[in-house]
């Protein structure tokens, strides 16, 4: 395996809870998966969780080497908690064949948050250039 990409991203909670109290559903939908919305709804501080999995969303897209491009959906890059709560990054849809394109055949990830922030760095690893 060798490192095919690596992204960071640092998210003011405040912003993304002031998203999510503007623009209520419509944002979450088109952001998040259900499963995501469940998880982080479920949590005290939800804005802090929600914060985390934008960051991390925007770290894989960074860890692509192109950022956000078309064709590449918020919804089709999941952050999903194993139970250990080791989070892990699922693609689906044309995000998932566009990563593959790239020669990437998995994502790495570390998300931190407080109050204030959320961080997350993805590293995309693979087996070979493309």
């Amino acid at each position: 395996m060798q490192v095919m990409g690596l992204g960071t991203d640092i998210t003011e909670t405040e912003r993304i809870a002031s998203m999510i109290q503007r623009h209520g559903d419509a944002f979450l939908n088109r952001i998040y998966t259900q499963a995501e919305i469940e998880y982080c709804s479920s949590k005290k501080n939800s804005a802090q969780h929600y914060a985390g999995r934008w960051a991390a969303k925007e770290a894989v897209m960074k860890s692509f080497g192109t950022g956000f491009v078309k064709g590449i959906h918020w919804i089709e890059i999941e952050v999903v908690s194993l139970p250990s709560g080791k989070p892990v990054i699922e693609l689906s849809g044309p995000t998932a064949q566009f990563a593959q394109s790239l020669g990437i055949s998995q994502l790495l990830l570390s998300i931190s948050h407080c109050k204030l922030y959320a961080t997350a760095t993805a590293i995309a690893v693979g087996n070979e250039s493309p």
